[in-house]
């Protein structure tokens, strides 16, 4: 989707286009289906969940999301497939595979509302703390594990002079959540 700004695809995306939407499926799947190979995703799971990735674009749109999209619909695709595939295998072996969100609590993860799933005693903690924390924290939390954006993009969307100071903050971010729910532990 080259052609096009990702403003005026979101628009149209917006107004219902089945066209617009249509093309974006069609020049996405395939790259798409070889990019869920490298996570072992049997091609069966690898279109139901690019099906719901490109539901869930749309519904993004419609609903206003992405109006301030900084990167391109196939990237913002593309994190939706790839969290879709986190989710699936978290379902699966019950584990978080990111590997630098090493909270203990295996259901404490920021993707939950994606899924509209009903959230857990501990996912309801999580949600709690997260909330409680500064709005720069939140941004990164959010671009990171939620919007699947790396640590490159939420760079330049955040204005970082450079990819170690980003990545210090992420990690003081992630300590500051974890020791809130370590708190809330202790005094239970």
């Amino acid at each position: 989707m080259n052609s096009k700004e990702p403003k005026s695809i979101i628009e149209l995306l917006k107004q219902g286009d089945k066209a617009t939407l249509e093309k974006i499926y069609i020049e996405n799947r395939e790259g798409f289906l070889n990019f869920a190979k490298k996570y072992n995703v049997s091609e069966y799971d690898a279109i139901d969940i690019y099906q719901d990735s490109i539901m869930v674009l749309r519904e993004n749109a419609i609903n206003g999301r992405i109006d301030d999209l900084q990167s391109n619909i196939s990237t913002y695709l593309f994190a939706i497939g790839k969290y879709k595939i986190y989710y699936n295998f978290r379902v699966q072996s019950k584990t978080i595979l990111t590997n630098d969100f090493n909270l203990v609590e295996e259901n404490l993860d920021f993707d939950v509302n994606l899924y509209g799933a009903t959230l857990t005693k501990e996912q309801k903690l999580l949600k709690k703390y997260y909330d409680r924390l500064g709005d720069r924290c939140k941004s990164i939390l959010n671009l990171f594990y939620y919007q699947g954006y790396n640590l490159d993009e939420i760079r330049t969307i955040l204005n970082y002079s450079n990819k170690k100071v980003l990545k210090s903050q992420k990690s003081r971010c992630i300590k500051q959540l974890k020791d809130l729910v370590d708190k809330h532990y202790e005094k239970s």
